[in-house]
């Protein structure tokens, strides 16, 4: 087959063989022309370093023609002679066992730069999709980035991030990045494994009671001189502006060294003395933040840090408990924000992450667990007064100043009588303070930092966002982004279920439009929206529609249609289907109504799985409310025809 069609072709006209054999891949004329006995081995090889361009016509001209191809008679000729030439069968074979290895060669290297071109794309192709999701992202993060500006964060970096220097490098590249974003930062870093390290390293045991350390002679210069090293170190790195490459290129250099790190006695401290016998050295108290001074710094352009170490009336250095700092300082400046980065996520009892508290649920849960942990027991006592804690069989409360009996936190009383100074004076307070054995331990997880976030929002802090420093870019995802990748407690609101109204027509439509494209959902025009919308829920977070429903009912039936259920992609296999679904039963529960149904003809199988089976059993709940699965076909439309519609 091949000898024959490469003989029409030859035959006929040489120079139309060359343009003809020019347009095949350069494997397929090799094999053509060796086939043909039209070139022999040399030839082949020749052939193989020509270009596969049009340009090539004739070089491929020249090489048929010097192959002696003036016709196919010419060739045959020359090939039988070349054959009764021969000495033996065996010199032929092995010529043409050499033939087919150089074949052979030249077929390797074709399917190499196939495949190499193929990757090239490949990689072209993944090129354009990062720059699409790059430019998709900084679009989703402007209402953000608007947002943000001019906001004042409390950001909270306890002394085992502080110690990984893989993570903290990283940590103050976006510290800086938030700052040219606009975002006013005050940075506490923690410093107590630093200090055990010092006191370990000269022969001493760390020592703690509660929440706080014992600071003796060592332990404070021990608190001194980590205090010290670690603000040097961050206000070095701070201080570093983007590389020589970058500001060659962007022209104008000199707006891009203005970072300016600012510190100094902001804290006003006092000691603790005696609690219950335990004498806590040269432990200090906050009793004082310097607001004013601090507001001017960051109104300058400053990022301000403040270490744990505050000073007294009498002009000591006393060593402060980090986070009691932190959450004092948030307080007092009432900032719209505060972040703890800690050294792992914040996960339930079912290992997995959570994402978002209400005020209300994150109080609750750590009353519940009062009882267990000494940092929900401090809680407690600090918030809920003395009654209350009496009730639930904790120790009471000693002194005038409102110390907790062998804690020895500021309760909401202080805060209370010393509320923030809205004019920008000095602030006074106490705030609240973690650590001691049970938090170096984790018995209870991250369940402190937690009960510290929860302190700070019920005294004015909106939101506290809890974040695990082992996620790169933690504080940009976290911020920059809708569901962000940790753990927020809120005392405002976030996330919440409720009755849809006419400004969430597009939101919804936006939600149920790829669902309708797919055909699993009927299309719903906007008009049908308008006209339906008292029937739906939606779940809104951060201004944002993630899921929505509606139910209608059928009241002389005493039953109710679920219908447009809908959750967004990536909030999916987080619980908002279920919570949306419970709000509707009990919304069905309130319209006196016996029985819920879904109409699908394509999800019949995911209805299943998503509803429990329990649901189908009349009595589960005290009305007597029940849910069937899904319904024919037949039944379907005869309900959309005859029925509401």
């Amino acid at each position: 087959m091949l000898r024959c069609s490469c003989s029409a072709v030859y035959g006929f006209d040489r120079n139309f063989a060359a343009s003809s054999l020019n347009n095949r891949p350069r494997r397929e004329r090799a094999t053509i022309l060796r086939s043909a006995g039209a070139i022999n081995l040399a030839s082949v090889q020749i052939l193989s370093t020509l270009p596969s361009n049009i340009e090539d016509n004739v070089l491929f001209r020249n090489l048929v023609t010097g192959a002696a191809a003036t016709s196919w008679t010419g060739w045959s000729q020359k090939r039988s002679q070349s054959r009764l030439s021969c000495c033996s069968s065996g010199i032929q074979r092995e010529q043409t066992k050499r033939d087919d290895e150089v074949l052979t060669e030249l077929a390797v290297s074709d399917d190499e730069n196939d495949l190499s071109k193929e990757k090239e794309n490949e990689t072209l192709s993944k090129d354009d999709d990062k720059e699409a999701l790059f430019v998709q992202w900084f679009r989703g993060a402007w209402p953000y980035i608007q947002g943000y500006r001019s906001s004042t964060f409390v950001l909270v970096i306890p002394g085992e991030v502080v110690a990984d220097r893989s993570k903290i490098d990283g940590i103050l590249q976006d510290i800086l990045l938030l700052h040219g974003l606009g975002i006013k930062l005050v940075i506490i870093p923690g410093t107590h494994v630093q200090i055990d390290e010092l006191l370990t390293e000269r022969g001493h045991k760390p020592k703690y009671a509660g929440a706080y350390r014992i600071t003796d002679a060592e332990s404070l210069a021990a608190s001194m001189e980590a205090a010290g090293r670690i603000r040097l170190a961050l206000e070095a790195k701070l201080s570093r502006g983007p590389s020589i490459p970058i500001l060659r290129r962007h022209g104008d250099t000199d707006r891009w060294h203005e970072v300016s790190v600012a510190s100094g006695n902001f804290l006003a401290a006092k000691r603790r003395g005696v609690v219950n016998g335990v004498d806590f050295g040269a432990t200090g108290e906050v009793k004082r933040i310097d607001t004013s001074r601090i507001k001017e710094r960051l109104d300058s352009n400053c990022i301000v840090m403040l270490t744990n170490l505050g000073y007294s009336a009498t002009g000591e250095v006393l060593n402060c408990n980090t986070y009691e700092v932190a959450t004092a300082c948030a307080v007092a400046l009432q900032a719209d924000k505060m972040m703890c980065l800690l050294d792992g996520p914040l996960l339930d009892d079912d290992c997995r992450l959570v994402r978002f508290m209400t005020l209300h649920e994150a109080d609750k849960l750590i009353r519940e667990r009062a009882s267990e942990s000494t940092a929900a027991a401090d809680y407690v006592k600090a918030v809920a007064g003395q009654a209350y804690m009496q009730s639930l069989g904790l120790p009471g409360l000693n002194g005038k100043n409102g110390t907790a009996s062998g804690i020895g936190i500021r309760t909401s009383y202080d805060i209370g009588s010393n509320p923030p100074s809205k004019n920008g004076s000095r602030a006074t307070g106490g705030g609240f303070a973690i650590g001691g054995e049970e938090r170096r331990s984790r018995l209870h997880g991250y369940l402190s930092e937690l009960t510290a976030a929860v302190y700070v929002c019920r005294h004015g802090v909106r939101r506290v966002h809890i974040l695990d420093s082992n996620v790169q870019g933690a504080l940009l995802l976290e911020l920059y982004t809708r569901d962000g990748i940790g753990t927020m407690v809120s005392s405002d609101s976030y996330e919440g279920t409720r009755p849809a109204t006419y400004n969430d027509i597009y939101g919804i439509m936006e939600l149920l439009r790829p669902l309708e494209e797919s055909g699993v959902l009927v299309n719903r025009p906007r008009k049908q929206l308008e006209e339906e919308v008292v029937n739906y829920t939606v779940v809104e977070r951060d201004g944002s529609i993630i899921a929505c429903t509606a139910l209608f009912p059928f009241k002389s039936e005493r039953c109710g249609e679920v219908a447009a259920f809908a959750v967004a992609p990536e909030c999916r296999g987080h619980g908002q289907g279920d919570s949306l679904l419970e709000y509707i039963e009990k919304k069905a529960i309130d319209m006196n109504l016996n029985r819920l149904f879904l109409l699908t003809t394509r999800t019949a199988d995911c209805v299943e799985a998503f509803l429990p089976a329990k649901s189908v059993l009349t009595g589960i709940w005290g009305a007597g409310l029940s849910i069937v699965g899904f319904l024919s076909a037949q039944l379907r439309a005869y309900l959309r025809n005859e029925g509401r519609r």
